[in-house]
C-alpha cells in the first residue's frame, strides 16, 4: 500500500485547510483503519486523528478535538482531514498512515504503512 499525503500550505491563524491521503496498491480490497499524525520541529509525532474501516467511528487527539474532522470516501480509496480554526501550535508535518488493526490506534508503532507528509503553516 502507498500513501500519498497532500493538500498543506500556509494559512492564518483561525483559517482552514483539508488534507487529503490517497492509498494505492493493495487498496481497499480490505478496509484499513486509518490515522492522520503530525510531528512539529522538536517534538514527538502526535496521534491526530483515526476512522475505522468503514468510517462510522473516528477518535481524535485531544488538542484538536472540535476543530478537526477526518473522513473516508473508500470508492475513491481517499482519507480526508478537515481541519478549522487552526492556530500556530497546529504547524506541523501531517502524516496519514493505515494499519491491519481492526481497531483505531493511537501510537505509530502500530501503524503498517506511512505516507510522506504534508506540511501545514499556520501564522499568527
Amino acid at each position: 500500500v502507498q500513501l500519498q499525503a497532500y493538500g498543506g500550505g500556509l494559512v492564518q491563524a483561525g483559517g482552514s485547510l483539508r488534507l487529503s491521503c490517497a492509498a494505492s496498491g493493495r487498496t481497499f480490497s480490505r478496509r484499513y483503519v486509518m490515522g492522520w499524525f503530525r510531528r512539529a520541529p522538536g517534538k514527538e509525532r502526535e496521534f491526530v486523528a483515526g476512522i475505522s474501516g468503514s468510517g462510522g467511528t473516528t477518535d481524535y487527539g485531544n488538542s484538536v478535538k472540535g476543530r478537526f474532522t477526518i473522513s473516508r470516501e473508500n470508492a475513491k480509496n481517499t482519507v480526508y482531514l478537515q481541519m478549522n480554526n487552526l492556530t500556530p501550535e497546529d504547524t506541523a508535518g501531517y502524516y496519514c498512515a493505515a494499519t491491519w488493526k481492526d481497531r483505531i490506534v493511537t501510537t505509530t508503532g502500530e501503524y503498517d504503512y506511512w505516507g510522506q507528509g504534508t506540511l501545514v503553516t499556520v501564522s499568527s
